[in-house]
């Protein structure tokens, strides 16, 4: 009875996720209020099937994030990098590398929000329309927050179920890691985002108006990185420094902020994205439930049955099939459900599950890209251009979207089978 109730709250709740996007953490957290009220499983259990170190990593970067961009480093970096450019075209370009460069250390959505205030202005300047810059900002974003473990809540997700730590995801048992499958979908993709501006020639020259509040943030950001780095060499296992370590330096940035800008702590701890976070608590039951009860278990033994044993075959359906759900379902809870289900089929298939973990990740992560519901980052993009005016219709986005995605993940998707397909 219980495996039925476990199905039963998981299948509604993704169906509501879909239908109410916008209630998401809500309806997360009543699928896991009824989970344990139902005695599904235990509040123990449910207590554990919640990854904290993830949940550690992903408030504590909210809040370095956030003093970074109030900062206004990342809006004074960008607009150099604008005066350089020898055209409109180029400048866009620049803007979505330097979106890239931050993405991969930035919480996506934070990504978008540092850099948003520089496109629009570059478009009010050339009265051009800022949708396909908006939208390319988005979508490169999304691509690079893969890249790294703390650049996003699937890689945090992926770091927490394989036991990776920061180094991991740059070489991973001796061999080059996704960072390096995410560069190269990078540039394949950078070629479809060049075709795309090329038309932009006209000249631009921005009058510096940003000033740097501080570039004591940027530091603070700078040494967690290195931190994380440091650490992963001395915890082997993705346990709990990681987390502890983003939090500590989440603190610290709110507490600088405090002192140097007289701003409020609770203000500040107010202003986070703490509608993610408890969403991310509500689908770590969830799929907990789903797990205990052995769902994971029968989903993975079916999809081992349909592709025997040509790994091949199943590398390539993980990563269409994540393609094409991520692109109107949130990837975190498609990604937290499918995790346990490729370890699953790896074990089954008796190899090494990296091949499909690796798959999963970037089909999850850029599948996103296609339409505007696809990602957070997306739906915060959109709604900047809103507020300026601009509707994003589905063809607008999915114009820029389709060929992006395409040729980041036929590339990306090329590279881990050469690398971990054999």
């Amino acid at each position: 009875m219980n495996n039925v109730l476990a199905l039963a709250v998981f299948i509604l709740a993704y169906i509501s996720f879909i239908l109410f996007p916008n209630k998401r953490a809500h309806l997360a957290l009543l699928g896991a209020f009824f989970i344990v009220v139902l005695k599904v499983i235990t509040p123990h259990q449910a207590f554990i099937s919640v990854n904290w170190n993830v949940m550690g990593i992903f408030v504590g970067m909210l809040a370095v994030a956030d003093v970074f961009m109030l900062s206004r480093v990342p809006a004074y970096l960008a607009e150099i990098i604008v005066n350089r450019a020898k055209n409109t075209a180029w400048s866009v370009l620049f803007i979505c590398v330097l979106t890239s460069f931050i993405s991969a250390f930035v919480e996506n959505v934070a990504t978008v929000l540092i850099i948003a205030p520089i496109a629009i202005s570059l478009a009010k300047k050339l009265k051009i329309n800022p949708l396909n810059m908006m939208i390319a900002i988005a979508i490169c974003s999304n691509l690079q927050g893969a890249a790294t473990l703390i650049g996003d809540p699937p890689s945090m997700l992926l770091g927490g179920f394989a036991d990776m730590n920061f180094s991991d995801f740059f070489f991973y048992k001796g061999r080059p890691s996704i960072f390096f499958a995410v560069q190269t979908g990078a540039i394949a993709s950078f070629m479809v985002l060049y075709f795309i501006f090329k038309g932009n020639k006209e000249k631009v020259k921005l009058v510096p108006v940003e000033k740097v509040n501080s570039w004591v943030p940027a530091l603070i950001l700078v040494i967690l990185i290195f931190a994380l780095a440091a650490a992963s060499f001395i915890e082997t296992s993705f346990s709990y420094t990681a987390g502890v370590l983003c939090v500590i330096f989440g603190a610290l940035s709110l507490i600088w902020q405090r002192l140097a800008k007289k701003g409020s702590i609770l203000k500040g701890l107010g202003g986070l994205d703490w509608e993610t976070t408890f969403f991310l608590i509500g689908i770590f039951i969830i799929i907990g439930a789903i797990s205990i009860t052995g769902w994971i278990e029968l989903f993975s033994g079916f999809l081992s049955g349909l592709i025997g044993q040509n790994i091949f075959l199943g590398y390539t359906i993980i990563v269409v099939m994540s393609v094409a759900i991520s692109a109107f379902v949130d990837n975190v809870p498609f990604l937290a459900a499918m995790l346990p289900v490729a370890i699953s089929m790896s074990a089954k298939l008796n190899i090494d599950p990296t091949l499909f973990l690796f798959g999963l990740l970037i089909g999850a992560s850029l599948g996103g890209n296609i339409t505007p519901i696809g990602a957070s980052a997306n739906i915060v993009a959109c709604g900047l251009l809103k507020k300026e005016g601009y509707r994003v219709s589905f063809k607008d986005f999915m114009k820029i979207g389709v060929p992006f995605t395409f040729a980041a993940v036929f590339a990306a998707y090329l590279f881990v089978w050469f690398i971990w397909g054999r």
